[in-house]
């Protein structure tokens, strides 16, 4: 391997017996697995992302995403299987593969006898970069609202600032993918917002984005592509916009009058049900809206009010992990 400069080591990329080897792929994912025990983990788990996707990894507890982010960071080791990050092998090349990855972490990980600023510099000589980034931890530090704090000791940051000094030092040897796991949990909607405008920022300037959330509909407006895991599996992978149009089914939300209820042949359609207002989920081809409103006509149900609304990323993705 050459000699190696905040992040721009050169190595060979890998070759792959089970996936096409494109030195494109910003990530790749090729048939990876992991156990615990008698629990496996993930069962052969396979993908690839383009440079400069903006792409979200979903899944419930306990689908194995935590553990697949951990094999990628070089945190835990599979069982079998490659994964590389911009051509370079986890395994075999791990420095230089993860001097092109930035993870910002679930968990509060942090150093509490440093300075902010102090905390990034050093962050910084950990990929090899000097003084030479510190212009760039000065920007992050203004975009994330953080430059008041930069001399403020981490153990004194509430959790809201902690998490945005994390996003910084997962950034701060300008890595070209950028995994963000679950960055938005248990955060204010103040650093949600910042935190979306940075890293559409980055995005459009060529990072490659993976997130994992619970918040659905930020990967719905986010994310390009979806993967969706559960139980170790890949259930879904595709843009989102096919992902959201290949369930052909719509949603009919009805308030009743109060004192009504709904006729027997449309109980088995209903999705939800709450204070008077009963949500149908109705098949396109099986269920016309006009159907319903005749049931409820013949049945003498009067109706308050009726909303309708396609399938969001959070009905699709209940659909698929049941």
């Amino acid at each position: 391997m050459q000699a190696t400069r905040c992040g721009q080591a050169v190595a060979a990329p890998y070759n792959s017996p089970h996936m096409t080897n494109n030195s494109q792929d910003a990530l790749l994912i090729d048939g990876v697995t992991k156990s615990y025990g008698k629990l496996q983990a993930l069962k052969g788990v396979s993908f690839a992302i383009k440079p400069g996707e903006f792409f979200g990894l979903l899944g419930p507890n306990g689908a194995g995403k935590s553990t697949l982010i951990s094999i990628i960071a070089g945190l835990a080791h599979m069982d079998s299987g490659r994964v590389a990050v911009m051509g370079h092998d986890t395994v075999r090349d791990f420095r230089t593969a993860r001097r092109k990855l930035g993870v910002v972490p679930q968990a509060l990980v942090f150093d509490p006898f440093f300075k902010v600023v102090e905390m990034l510099r050093i962050q910084a000589g950990y990929y090899g970069c000097g003084r030479e980034v510190w212009p760039w931890i000065d920007e992050m530090l203004e975009r994330l609202e953080l430059d008041d704090k930069r001399n403020t000791s981490m153990r004194a940051l509430s959790g809201g600032m902690k998490r945005r000094v994390l996003i910084a030092q997962a950034l701060v040897h300008k890595p070209p993918v950028v995994i963000l796991d679950e960055p938005t949990a248990g955060v204010d909607v103040e650093l949600r917002r910042t935190l979306w405008a940075f890293m559409r920022d980055l995005h459009a300037k060529g990072t490659t984005v993976v997130l994992t959330t619970h918040y659905l509909e930020e990967a719905q407006e986010m994310c390009e592509r979806i993967a969706i895991l559960d139980h170790g599996e890949i259930q879904a992978l595709e843009p989102t916009t096919q992902l959201l149009a290949r369930h052909p089914f719509r949603f009919l939300r009805i308030k009743l009058a109060e004192g009504s209820a709904l006729p027997s042949e449309l109980q088995a359609l209903v999705a939800s049900e709450k204070a008077g207002t009963v949500e149908l989920k109705l098949e396109t081809a099986k269920h016309p809206i006009g159907s319903v409103f005749d049931a409820l006509r013949r049945a003498g149900i009067a109706i308050e009010d009726v909303h309708t609304r396609e399938p969001d990323l959070e009905d699709i993705f209940v659909e698929l992990t049941q």
